[in-house]
């Protein structure tokens, strides 16, 4: 029986103050018609084409020790000239994205994710691949070590040298972490976890760990024993402001500011800690619900180009509802905190008019032009699946409940998806998820998804909620950093008289610039515009920290003269204030409330 040869990698740190990987690939037996090879152009779980091959410098082949000469196809493809014998590939990659996606390398740590550095070999995606990874030359990085979920094939736990994977697929699924990060451990139902944090903080890893092993734990028992991995990381970088995070099959790539992380001092639930549970939250239930169930259209992934699905909303939506689920059943926060955090995505859902001009499942369809290429005019066009999607995730799993009588949720589709595609690597039709609701739950809601997934209608919160004994009240923003989920501080009728420009601005810098002009609003009819940066109010000076302050002292209706900068040259507009719209949403818990609603509201949420 012949065997079949792997294709090798070998990658080092090259001197990191360069910002440069070097990778070698060696293939023993190439193509004969010359063997053509690849970058990826995007990475799954981000939806948008990033041309990772614009980052290689250089390029050499060589067989037997002399030039092979290499062909450039399109913008991410080579092809080599056809040799007799092995082939080896050696390139360099910058490392420069300080983010999630791709990779960085500096001289504090290095990262990257496979599609940024793995090339993949046209015919021998199937074989197994083996990769030696190296620390960086010299007595400066002697204390390195390395974090990452691809199987050991020599390597020691945590350090550099020999790792394998299945097939190139499986190879770039594993982003790497090395540095000199803290390293902490826990078991959850058996299977071992790992928390890799680099950047500098003063997180209290205990904690951290007591509280990932009860989400993790949580999401395991949901979908059931054994989870679908031998082992996990989560490969942290903590920064000084920062966020996001990157699902793969064994491990996920999370930024954060590095006050997110429990600090050694604090006992309480603090709401930066509590986004970064919910960030883990996310990520990990990403293991099934898009690692493992997939819409048909990535069933394979075709990563040289987009992949369209409608059916985004499913996969990010519906996990961004569990994020807050998870955490609820898990113990780590209480139902009202829970509905705090429900009630600022309603809000964040409500506050942009772009939701009454694209579908969830248009939003989904278009992510690669349009949701990962936001600009200024993003609030006006288009709705976030993500948002959008785990407030129908909500109204769906509420229909389901009541439809059934407690008897199935959308806990129960779920579980089904897992079933039918999860277990067998099927993929989701694009109507799979309305057919397994009927399936699973016998609940037709075609109705349902017509309206509020294919069409643009809201989900029908106000009619649902209170059936559950949750209360939804709406009322204008306080501030322009209030995020909503809580009562407001002060009485209705102040709120109601309460004046604003209609806009928002950057969140960062003392400049009152404007980053987005909302429909309808008194900037937008005045002809303030994005990029603008409002000088003054009625002579005042403005900044991005007192703008409110100074518009609190007058009434919707009333007429000011803001004085901007468009470009270098200074503007005068006569602006009529508008009365802040009631789209900052809370809910809360119902007291008065029959047995019927009671027993629904216990069942989705616990003993309340």
């Amino acid at each position: 029986m012949t065997s079949i040869s792997p294709v090798r990698f070998q990658i080092a740190p090259k001197h990191p103050g360069t910002h440069l990987f070097e990778i070698v690939c060696g293939i023993d037996a190439p193509d004969p018609a010359g063997q053509v090879f690849s970058l990826p152009a995007w990475i799954p779980g981000s939806y948008m084409i990033r041309e990772f091959a614009k980052n290689i410098v250089q390029l050499w082949a060589t067989s037997a020790g002399r030039p092979v000469a290499v062909h450039k196809l399109d913008k991410s493809t080579w092809q080599c000239a056809p040799c007799a014998g092995s082939l080896s590939l050696r390139y360099e990659v910058y490392a420069r994205d300080l983010s999630v996606r791709s990779a960085h390398l500096d001289t504090t740590h290095g990262f990257f994710n496979g599609t940024s550095v793995f090339v993949k070999l046209h015919g021998q995606e199937r074989v197994p691949h083996e990769v030696e990874i190296l620390p960086p030359a010299g007595a400066a990085y002697g204390d390195w070590r390395l974090a990452t979920s691809l199987p050991r094939a020599g390597a020691p736990p945590f350090g550099f040298g020999s790792y394998r994977a299945a097939d190139y697929d499986e190879l770039i699924d594993h982003p790497v972490e090395m540095g000199t990060f803290t390293l902490a451990d826990f078991e959850a139902c058996g299977i071992p976890h790992a928390v890799a944090i680099s950047g500098r903080h003063r997180a209290d890893t205990e904690r951290l760990c007591r509280d990932l092993r009860l989400i993790c734990e949580q999401q395991i028992r949901f979908f059931g024993e054994p989870p679908p991995m031998a082992h996990y990381v989560f490969l942290v970088t903590a920064v000084g402001s920062g966020y996001g995070g990157l699902e793969h099959r064994a491990s996920c790539a999370l930024l954060c500011s590095r006050d997110d992380l429990p600090q050694r001092h604090q006992q309480d639930l603090t709401e930066k800690y509590r986004g970064f549970l919910t960030l883990c939250s996310h990520e990990y239930f990403h293991l099934w619900n898009v690692k493992r169930i997939k819409p048909a259209a990535f069933v394979p992934y075709d990563l040289d180009q987009e992949n369209y699905t409608g059916l985004l909303w499913a996969f990010e939506g519906i996990t961004s509802y569990y994020q807050f689920v998870m955490l609820l059943r898990c113990g780590l926060i209480t139902a009202a905190d829970f509905l705090e955090l429900l009630a600022q995505t309603v809000t964040r859902v409500w506050r942009g008019t772009g939701r009454f001009k694209q579908s969830l499942a248009d939003s989904s369809f278009d992510a690669w032009t349009k949701f990962y290429k936001q600009d200024e005019n993003a609030a006006n066009a288009i709705v976030n699946y993500y948002t959008k999607g785990a407030v129908v995730a909500l109204a769906l799993d509420l229909l389901i409940r009541r439809e059934t009588r407690n008897t199935r949720s959308l806990d129960d589709v779920m579980r089904a998806l897992w079933k039918h595609y999860g277990e067998t690597g099927g993929g989701v039709a694009e109507d799979g998820v309305e057919r397994m609701v009927t399936e699973s739950c016998g609940v037709d809601l075609h109705g349902f998804f017509d309206d509020v997934v294919r069409g643009l209608a809201d989900p029908p919160l106000a009619e649902l909620l209170p059936q559950f004994g949750v209360g939804i009240e709406l009322r204008p923003a306080e501030s322009s950093d209030d995020k909503g989920g809580k009562r407001a501080k002060q009485a209705a009728d102040k709120l109601a008289r309460r004046a604003v420009l209609g806009l928002r601005l950057a969140d960062k810098g003392a400049e009152a610039r404007v980053a987005q002009v909302l429909d309808g609003g008194a900037a937008q009819r005045c002809g303030l515009a994005a990029g603008d940066i409002i000088m003054a109010v009625d002579s005042l000076r403005a900044t991005r920290s007192n703008l409110d302050t100074l518009l609190a002292g007058y009434a919707p209706g009333e007429r000011v003269t803001v004085h901007a900068f468009r470009r270098d040259e200074l503007m005068s507009f006569n602006v009529e204030l508008q009365a802040a719209l009631p789209d900052t949403c809370v809910l809360s818990l119902l007291d008065d409330m029959d047995d019927t609603v009671r027993a629904r509201r216990v069942a989705w949420l616990g003993g309340t």
